[in-house]
């Protein structure tokens, strides 16, 4: 009798762990990464346009499938009204034009693609580039922190007086619905505007909780893929691969949660001002913050980051690698059950967080997964993070440190047709020490 008790509680052990390894990162029976997807779009061929959507879309507009839209310059949808877009649409962006569209505050965008029929934004040149042409912004009513309300003015390239005001956003309603993007595809967006500043992939600003965010790939982008400001967002299975700016960028007072997604950084393609994988930030210019309103707040869960490295130590010492995560003054985050791989370090906090507790407890890691990081968690320009490690090290927050090899780690991260980022079941060497090798390179 004793040793089947016994033979079960090891049983219901090893059952325990790996399914706690299972919940980690992005997760799913499933690779959900399958058919909608594309991680080589430069070798896709979406015909040539067949019509051409340009100026101020002011009343309800349907696109079709069976048409290929050329994307031409500053394109505003205004007036209250509602874009339709059919599943297997496909949306090119004109170079020359810098084309971007524009959902404005009090419109809507209805963009439901399918698992096999997504709808597709990409670049009109033949040799795909990141940053051909703008890219998406949608201008919501939620609140934001600065003071006023915001204007994306200084986006486009050559806006007419009338539409400055097709720029404005923010409000009072947190439940606002600007629509729809389920299974879309946004590719080489992020036009450069001026010397420092981009276009983003997808830009929501202010954008309220009742828009539903879903199935969504951006993927080399120059700018920001996802850049969030104010507004409460719900990103879910939001993929952002090899853009040069950062993945997703959170800002102004926003209170959103992000879940189930993944980004993939690559060391040759990050542009020179400091791209992470999350950017948690409550402003830009300490001058602009409200004080009497909200913080940025943003929930992180089932997230997996990857530095898509073929020699990571080389690329280190050649600093070309740098933090997955960076968390700013002011900003509470919390990131749950995720999987760090591959950066240096894991985390960066800014210098002006005092290390105590109360400020830790406004920043989160639990049941975290950090695999082959040059160092963990530390206080920006400090390289001393022993109380860091202390801290998020106690076994009460769960989190795990590895060192095993991508290839062991994750399912099948190479394939380039259809890579699957989930975690690689019973391969995972963990331990609670950092890697050595990495730590003293």
């Amino acid at each position: 009798m004793k040793r089947i008790t016994y033979s079960l509680f090891i049983f219901l052990i090893i059952i325990g762990n790996i399914y706690s390894q299972q919940e980690k990162g992005i997760i799913g029976s499933n690779n959900w990464l399958r058919n909608w997807t594309e991680f080589k779009p430069s070798q896709k061929d979406y015909g040539e346009p067949t019509q051409i959507l340009t100026g101020n879309i002011t009343e309800n507009t349907k696109l079709s499938k069976r048409d290929v839209y050329l994307l031409l310059g500053s394109v505003f949808v205004t007036n209250n009204a509602t874009l339709t877009i059919e599943p297997g649409t496909v949306i090119i962006g004109d170079y020359d034009s810098k084309a971007s569209l524009t959902i404005s505050k009090g419109s809507k965008i209805i963009a439901e693609g399918s698992v096999t029929d997504p709808i597709v934004f990409t670049s009109s040149k033949s040799v795909k580039r990141p940053g051909d042409w703008g890219g998406i912004i949608i201008l919501g009513e939620a609140p934001i922190n600065r003071f006023g309300s915001g204007s994306a003015a200084s986006y486009y390239p050559n806006l007419s007086g009338i539409n400055y005001a097709n720029t404005n956003y923010g409000g009072d309603n947190e439940l606002s619905n600007s629509g729809i993007l389920d299974f879309v595809r946004i590719e080489y967006a992020g036009k450069r505007i001026t010397r420092e500043k981009y276009f983003n992939g997808l830009l929501l600003a202010s954008v309220g909780e009742g828009t539903i965010l879903s199935n969504i790939m951006v993927s080399h982008s120059a700018g920001d893929s996802y850049s969030v400001w104010g507004g409460k967002v719900n990103l879910f299975k939001a993929v952002s691969y090899k853009s040069n700016g950062t993945d997703f960028k959170f800002n102004y007072g926003t209170q959103s949660t992000i879940s189930n997604s993944l980004a993939v950084r690559s060391p040759y393609s990050s542009s020179d001002y400091g791209s992470k994988c999350l950017d948690i930030l409550s402003y830009d210019k300490k001058e602009e913050f409200d004080f009497s309103k909200q913080n940025t707040l943003v929930s992180a869960k089932n997230i997996t980051l990857i530095n898509d490295s073929d020699n990571l130590v080389s690329d280190i010492e050649m600093n070309l690698v740098k933090e997955a995560i960076y968390v700013g003054a002011n900003s509470k985050f919390q990131m749950d059950k995720s999987v760090v791989s591959g950066f240096k370090p894991a985390v960066i906090l800014d210098n002006e967080i005092n290390i105590n507790q109360n400020s830790l407890e406004q920043i989160a890691f639990t049941e975290m997964y950090f695999n082959n990081c040059k160092g963990n968690i530390f206080i920006e320009n400090n390289s001393n993070n022993e109380d860091l490690e202390n801290w998020y090290g106690n076994t009460s927050f769960f989190n795990v440190y590895s060192k095993g090899q991508d290839k062991e780690t994750f399912i099948d991260l190479k394939n380039d047709k259809m890579p699957d980022f989930r975690l690689r079941i019973n391969k995972i060497i963990a331990s609670n020490a950092v890697d050595e090798d990495l730590r003293d390179n």
